[in-house]
C-alpha cells in the first residue's frame, strides 16, 4: 500500500475501479469533462456491455491499476434498462459502482472472505473483444450469491492475459482512494480478510472516491 500526504490510500492489490452509467458515451464524456483525459475504447462483453479505459499511474509510474468506464454496448441490442451488470438498469447517471482487486491466489482470497462471512460469489470466466478483434479472457467472482455491498470488491485473475492497466492507453495519476458506507464495520472486516487497505468512513450511502491528477489538475471522481 502507498499513501499520499493527505493520508489517502492506494491498495497494492487494486486492479480497477468501475465507473458505470446508462450511456457509455455520456460516461466517457463525464470523465473527460472532469479530468481532461478521455478513455480509449476497450471492447465489448458478452453481457451486452462495452467499456473504455484509462490507466492509472502512481508517482508517475505505470502500475497494474486502471479505470473502467462501462455502459451498454452502443452497437448491441440490449437497452440500459435490461442490463443488470453493475446495476446499469437502475442508474440515471454515471457513477463509481464498485472496484476489483487482483489477489495472488483468487481461490484462497475467496475462501478467506467466506471464512470471514462474506460471499464474493463464484469464480467464473468472462471475456471481451477488443476493437482490433483480440479476445481477452479472465476469471472473476460474480453471481447471485455475491454480497451486493458495492464497497466490497470483486476479485479478478487475468491469468495469461496482459493487464489492461499496462497497455498502451491514456493515463492519469491516482493520488488515492477512499470509501464511505452505511455498514463500515462490515466493509472493514471484508477488506481486512482480503488484505485490502482503504480508508472507510460511515455515511448514509455508499461512495468510492478517486482523487486524481490530470490535465484539469487535482479532481475527485465519485
Amino acid at each position: 500500500m502507498s499513501s499520499t500526504p493527505e493520508t489517502l490510500t492506494i491498495p497494492a492489490d487494486l486492479d480497477h475501479v468501475v465507473f458505470a452509467g446508462p450511456s457509455l458515451s455520456e460516461a466517457i464524456d463525464a470523465v473527460e469533462q472532469l479530468t481532461g483525459v478521455r478513455a480509449t475504447p476497450g471492447g465489448k462483453h458478452p453481457t451486452g456491455t462495452a467499456n473504455a479505459l484509462i490507466a492509472f499511474t502512481v508517482k508517475g509510474e505505470r502500475v497494474p491499476h486502471y479505470l473502467e468506464v462501462i455502459g451498454p454496448d452502443p452497437d448491441g441490442e440490449l437497452p440500459a434498462s435490461e442490463i443488470a451488470t453493475f446495476s446499469i438498469a437502475d442508474r440515471s447517471a454515471p457513477a463509481i459502482a464498485t472496484f476489483a482487486v487482483h489477489p495472488a491466489d483468487i481461490e484462497a482470497a475467496a475462501a478467506a472472505a467466506a471464512e470471514a462471512g462474506v460471499s464474493l460469489g463464484e469464480i467464473l470466466p468472462l471475456s471481451r473483444r477488443t476493437p482490433d478483434g483480440t479476445l481477452l479472457e479472465w476469471r472473476l467472482t460474480r453471481g447471485e450469491n455475491r454480497d451486493p455491498n458495492p464497497a466490497i470488491p470483486f476479485l479478478i485473475d487475468w491469468g495469461n492475459t496482459p493487464h489492461p492497466g499496462q497497455s498502451d492507453i491514456p493515463t492519469i495519476e491516482l493520488l488515492g482512494v477512499r470509501i464511505t458506507s452505511p455498514e463500515p464495520e462490515k466493509v472493514r472486516s471484508a477488506l481486512a480478510a482480503l488484505g485490502v487497505e482503504i480508508s472507510v468512513t460511515e455515511a448514509d450511502e455508499f461512495s468510492l472516491t478517486l482523487v486524481l491528477e490530470g490535465a484539469n489538475g487535482v479532481v475527485e471522481l465519485v
